[in-house]
């Protein structure tokens, strides 16, 4: 690859040029029930039916725009030998895994690459590894198809994700390894993981929402910690200086299925999204906060009733389209569960996600979006260009039991301009 990429995200809708991804591998396979909850799963996945699955979430979007996969990336980068010395070197030291280098390094490129992602079995030759239960001295990259999280696009800039979980933390690194080499990018990192007074930050893509080019949402929670929100604003008051505006919704903690704002609210049009109710649209327990920015101050941090008058007081009308339907929360909290407010759109009312959260998909439905299935967008029987606004679904037994939606699986680098 060598045609340049600059990034440019400065919207959740805007139509997609440009997304990368990861698809599962033998990463997920490699799980078994004694490590799933330390790998931030509640089970164990079907690999077989996560490919399946995965096949069609990846095949819409290569009908749609231009994909990447982080693998291809990353070894694009390591067959430079100093590149790779470098990451391989800080891996070691980040993991305390020193006395595997000699084999890291003996690796050819492609197999290195397979290895840092499955997990580099240990090499039982001492008793303390004989007796150590590990299978890995590097353990599996269990949650990285979910490319959202590691790395966010923002502007002209990319985010590197400094993780909640430390089992996550070799894919911020080679994301930012990847920005920071890979000929096809024109992208300044900012990477909170490389200053020592950012020790307690904490920040992940699921929680930063580009909701317009002077507006960000943020969701605070187990992933996403205040630090982080200073951090953010730091770094925009640096950049802006014309007024700009971060809204933070606080997050429950529990159960798992809060980890993101992304969880709980996606945006899916220019004037709809799709809400979790019992969070969003009640003021209560968790705060809506509205931090408004101006020639490189903060002018003001005040309290909201919720995220959509918040929006709504910045001109941004939307209709949330409840995730779950209108019926009742035991429908809503079932759908939730397996990621139903969990949309991502790859252009203004053109949305992916599972077709499995029904009520979801019939509220969608009844406000106009047409549901088209993925395989007939894949085999062309169905154009999407056809249709004015459209969900198209792909399955997700296993997929969404990972914890996670469409949204979480994309890492957008550009997307064109809205005419708001």
């Amino acid at each position: 690859m060598s045609t340049d990429f600059n990034i440019n995200i400065n919207s959740e809708i805007g139509k997609l040029k440009g997304v990368i991804l990861h698809t599962p591998g033998k990463e997920v396979k490699n799980m078994i029930p004694e490590n799933a909850s330390r790998a931030l799963y509640s089970d164990i996945l079907n690999i077989e039916i996560v490919n399946k699955e995965y096949s069609q979430f990846k095949g819409v979007l290569d009908k749609v725009t231009k994909t990447f996969e982080v693998k291809d990336l990353f070894a694009d980068v390591i067959a430079d030998a100093n590149i790779k010395s470098s990451i391989i070197s800080e891996i070691l030291k980040n993991e305390n895994t020193f006395d595997e280098d000699q084999y890291i390094l003996s690796l050819s490129d492609k197999e290195l690459t397979n290895q840092l992602f499955e997990g580099v079995l240990m090499n039982k030759n001492t008793v303390s590894k004989f007796l150590n239960k590990d299978r890995y001295s590097l353990k599996p990259l269990y949650n990285f198809f979910f490319t959202r999280d590691a790395s966010i696009s923002f502007g002209n800039k990319v985010i590197i994700g400094k993780m909640a979980s430390p089992i996550r933390d070799r894919e911020s690194l080679i994301m930012d390894y990847i920005f920071r080499n890979h000929n096809i990018f024109k992208a300044n990192t900012i990477n909170p993981n490389l200053k020592i007074e950012n020790a307690d930050l904490k920040i992940e893509g699921g929680d930063i929402l580009i909701a317009r080019e002077d507006i960000l949402l943020v969701g605070m929670g187990a992933r996403t910690n205040s630090d982080a929100i200073d951090f953010l604003i730091s770094n925009i008051k640096q950049d802006r200086k014309t007024k700009f505006h971060i809204l933070v919704q606080e997050l429950p903690t529990s159960p798992e299925s809060f980890i993101h704002l992304d969880m709980v609210f996606t945006l899916i049009d220019r004037d709809r999204c799709m809400v979790y109710s019992p969070l969003i649209l009640k003021s209560g327990t968790y705060k809506t906060i509205h931090i408004e920015l101006d020639e490189g101050k903060t002018k003001s941090i005040t309290e909201e009733n919720n995220l959509i008058e918040a929006l709504q007081k910045l001109g941004m009308e939307l209709k949330p389209i409840m995730c779950g339907g209108n019926a009742d929360k035991w429908s809503q909290d079932r759908e939730q569960w397996h990621s139903g407010a969990n949309f991502f759109a790859f252009e203004p009312g053109k949305i992916i996600g599972y077709g499995r959260n029904i009520n979801t998909i019939n509220a969608l439905n009844d406000d106009g979006f047409s549901v088209l299935k993925s395989e007939d967008v894949i085999s062309g029987k169905v154009k999407i260009d056809d249709y004015k606004k459209c969900v198209v679904t792909i399955d997700g037994s296993e997929l969404a039991r990972g914890g996670g939606g469409a949204r979480c699986m994309t890492m957008p680098i550009y997307r064109e301009s809205v005419i708001w």
